[in-house]
């Protein structure tokens, strides 16, 4: 039974369902997900008892449940965020890009909103390609070699830093501020809603912010809250291995 003094977090964590019932009422459950269901719906102005009784839905049905990630190793969760996550990232950015350049040159003169979102937009892409780098060169790896020597495969592995925690509190970092750069563009658009009789383009572009960060969302949650805290624990189980 889901209480209204559970945090936002622990929610998703134990009912995969509910994130999609988050994202509906534009809940914040990957940066923000420590806040209480409660105060996260006195945030957004929605009645709690509104959220509480689509979750309970979302918790007995079962058809097109996602993956229950916190069952799955962490070597498994690292490659999952890569090849679907990260890929998107690459993917989508330069096509939200180009989207972004076209709306601007043709309606940026009467909507002065358009490049402002557009030059986030780039800040979010340069820092995101980033930070995907940083996590599939040195973090992942080791979080897997740690798994690895838990499982008696190899010994504890030695990092370019004294502690798996150091590199996790910069990444998350990094997330809150590309949570921030998403969150600025939806404010600028009016929750991604383009003006009445806007073009096919026009419409385009909002709908791609939408989806982006819906997935961005998605990617932080799994990292911020199943990812990462794992891989600490891990980390302290291994300090009795050479």
């Amino acid at each position: 039974m889901t209480t209204t003094t559970q945090t936002v977090r622990d929610i998703a964590l134990e009912n995969p369902g509910a994130i999609r019932v988050f994202e509906t009422f534009g809940i914040d459950y990957c940066c923000g997900g420590r806040k209480s269901l409660a105060e996260a719906c006195a945030m957004k102005e929605i009645a709690v008892e509104k959220v509480i009784e689509a979750l309970e839905r979302a918790t007995t049905t079962p058809n097109d449940r996602p993956e229950d990630w916190t069952v799955k190793s962490l070597g498994q969760l690292a490659a999952h965020i890569v090849t679907v996550h990260h890929a998107y990232v690459r993917k989508e950015l330069p096509r939200l890009e180009e989207l972004a350049a076209k709306v601007v040159r043709r309606h940026g003169d009467t909507h002065a909103e358009l490049p402002e979102i557009q030059a986030k937009l780039a800040q979010l892409g340069e820092e995101l390609l980033q930070h995907c780098a940083k996590e599939e060169i040195f973090l992942f790896p080791y979080i897997t070699k740690l798994e690895r020597a838990i499982d008696g495969e190899t010994s504890k592995p030695h990092g370019c830093f004294g502690s798996v925690a150091d590199p996790i509190a910069m990444m998350t970092q990094e997330h809150d501020a590309a949570g921030t750069l998403i969150a600025e563009m939806r404010e600028l658009s009016d929750g991604f809603q383009p003006p009445e009789g806007s073009c096919p383009t026009y419409r385009g572009f909002y709908n791609g912010l939408r989806e982006f960060e819906q997935d961005l969302h998605q990617h932080i949650h799994l990292e911020n809250n199943i990812l990462f805290p794992r891989a600490i624990a891990l980390e302290t189980a291994t300090d009795f291995l050479a």
